[in-house]
């Protein structure tokens, strides 16, 4: 075989030269150790090559040669409980064959090849098939039914199709197209770059719980939404992410860690075998994908991870799913493409970024949402991408975070001051959004409580209030606040402390229904009308602050899902009190 040469190295990119038949965006092998690279550009017979392995050692002259095709991702059953790095290696497969570490040049199939999968068929010999269409099904894991489709671009009659234990690379169906006879096994191919198609896309009207207070009941991200989460160093991104993983209410997740520190993805594989999923008692690793890219390796890589995670994301949107994908960090991965971009001398643009920074992010969250896949039977599959975003000093001005924010529809602003008080999760309330709540509040009310949205909306004003008389506060004093406005800021510290913070490691405080989400703020709220009318019945200040039952609500976040009665309870308790039975009209002490 004919092959090109290298004439320059530089870090992660190298530049050859010769190289027979080659196309943007093709994979090559790189020297005699056949390191992958991706060609990112060609000027004549020069193509610039990005490596997603170690280059230490490489020097011109040596041979470079092309695969033929562009950079793909082996989609079939296998891909569930996986451990993949940033170009679909599967590391376990890597740490049998070669050690702890990444051997350069090591080549180990996405997918097991000796292991055999019971394929159930849904079709039968000569019906006419079309792309997206289920030809059956493999029970990948006890939570996953993974159906086998049809590829895109295959259509016509089904000739054969078979039942039984196949590998992923066995034939399990022929079809007769009008090119010849296509053979179809239960894996099939798809370049990462490229979106996968759909029938059509459909608005979002529902939404993805998460089980976190702060973010279903005020800022919530419709199923096949995008959402960001920008905020500094120590604010709690990872955690927040890692508790959307485990509690969204997501048939699949897909969790990228793209140059993210080791330790952390430690913890999401020491932490999700152990976890259970709420809704089967499952391991949640029986429905999860990670792509794990640490900021350790090779950092071309963090580029191709957020493509290989999407792409599986779409997979299995196409079976009918609906999927979430977290991206930790998508600052990460700009930073990686900013490397690579100044490695290739094109003009910077706003802070070294390239100047097509919002374009390719825009390319990564345009590829969420909810649509009608294609195939029979008809189904539908949705995306919701959540990024976190690592601003340098907690900048959200700069350009990666601004980027983000045009393309998202959903920002959790996390803030230090408020890690700093140990509230967690530390979304700030005030400069936080979500677009998605129009659409969603007909659901809320439909499925939740009528109430819904007027309690949000009440909670949020005194949110508001209380930030305002927290600077008059500052100047004056508290004493010099009418009743009113004390019992604003009560209610709102309540609000903060009571219903907002929300502890992860606490097994109950952890996940939060809807429904409870829905009573515990009616509570809450429900004590702020009682204290103004008690007000208006002369009973003081003090004694409402003192009266018993303040505690008991500050405590009602750690009843468990089977004993929400409780709060019932505490609601109609308080609805009972009177001026009259609390001693009206005393004066304060």
């Amino acid at each position: 075989m004919k092959r090109g040469k290298i004439i320059k190295v530089s870090g992660p990119l190298v530049v050859a030269e010769g190289i027979p038949g080659i196309r943007m965006y093709d994979i090559v092998r790189v020297s005699e150790k056949r390191l992958i690279g991706e060609v990112i550009e060609i000027r004549g017979d020069r193509s610039w090559i990005q490596v997603y392995e170690e280059t230490t050692g490489l020097g011109p002259g040596e041979p470079v040669e092309t695969t033929g095709r562009p950079l793909s991702v082996e989609l079939g059953p296998g891909l569930i409980e996986a451990i993949y790095d940033g170009i679909q290696r599967p590391l376990d497969a890597i740490a049998a064959e070669g050690g702890d570490r990444v051997t350069r040049g090591i080549e180990v199939p996405a997918l097991p090849r000796d292991k055999k999968w019971e394929f159930t068929p849904h079709l039968s010999e000569g019906a006419l098939v079309q792309p997206g269409d289920i030809l059956g099904v493999v029970q990948e894991t006890t939570l996953v039914e993974h159906k086998i489709m049809v590829p895109p671009g295959v259509e016509g009659r089904l000739v054969q199709i078979k039942a039984g234990a196949f590998t992923v690379e066995e034939i399990i169906a022929k079809v007769e197209t009008k090119d010849g006879i296509q053979e179809l096994a239960l894996m099939q191919r798809w370049p990462v770059r490229r979106e996968r198609p759909y029938g059509k896309k459909l608005a979002p009207t529902q939404p993805l719980t998460t089980g976190q207070r702060s973010i279903d009941t005020f800022f919530p991200v419709a199923q096949g939404g995008t959402a960001a989460i920008p905020g500094p160093f120590g604010s709690g991104k990872t955690v927040v992410q890692h508790q959307l993983a485990k509690w969204a209410s997501a048939d699949i997740i897909v969790y990228v860690g793209c140059g993210e520190r080791g330790n952390e993805m430690t913890d999401v594989l020491n932490e999700f075998p152990r976890l259970k999923d709420p809704k089967s008692g499952e391991p949640l690793m029986k429905r999860t994908v990670l792509v794990a890219n640490t900021s350790d390796m090779p950092v071309a890589a963090r580029e191709a991870s957020i493509y290989t995670g999407i792409t599986i994301a779409e997979y299995f949107r196409d079976m009918g799913f609906s999927v979430a994908i977290m991206a930790d960090s998508t600052s990460r991965w700009a930073e990686a493409l900013r490397e690579m971009s100044g490695r290739l001398e094109e003009m910077p643009g706003e802070e070294g970024y390239p100047a097509y920074l919002g374009s390719r992010l825009a390319d990564f969250y345009e590829r969420a949402g909810r649509v009608v896949c294609l195939g029979n039977p008809q189904r539908e599959g949705s995306i919701t991408a959540v990024g976190a975003v690592s601003p340098p000093g907690g900048d959200l001005s700069e350009p990666v975070t601004q980027a983000t924010l045009r393309v998202v529809k959903v920002f959790w602003g996390l803030d230090s001051a408020l890690a700093y008080r140990r509230h967690f999760p530390a979304i700030n309330w005030l400069n936080s959004y979500s677009l998605y709540e129009d659409r969603l509040d007909e659901y809320y009310r439909r499925e939740v409580g009528e109430e819904w949205l007027t309690l949000r909306n009440r909670a949020m004003r005194l949110l508001q209030e209380e930030a305002e008389l927290e600077e008059i506060v500052r100047l004056v004093g508290v004493d010099a606040l009418s009743d009113h406005d004390q019992l604003v800021l009560e209610i709102a510290r309540s609000i903060r402390e009571d219903f907002l913070h929300q502890n992860a490691f606490h097994e109950v405080d952890t996940y939060t229904s809807l429904t409870k989400q829905y009573k515990l703020l009616r509570l809450v709220m429900a004590f702020y009308g009682v204290g103004q009318r008690l007000l208006k019945e002369g009973v003081s200040l003090a004694k409402i602050r003192d009266l018993p039952i303040r505690e008991e609500i500050g405590r009602a976040k750690y009843l468990p899902e089977d004993r929400l009665d409780g709060i019932d309870r505490l609601y109609d308790e308080l609805m009972a009190y009177t001026g009259e039975t609390l001693g009206g009209g005393e004066k304060d002490a």
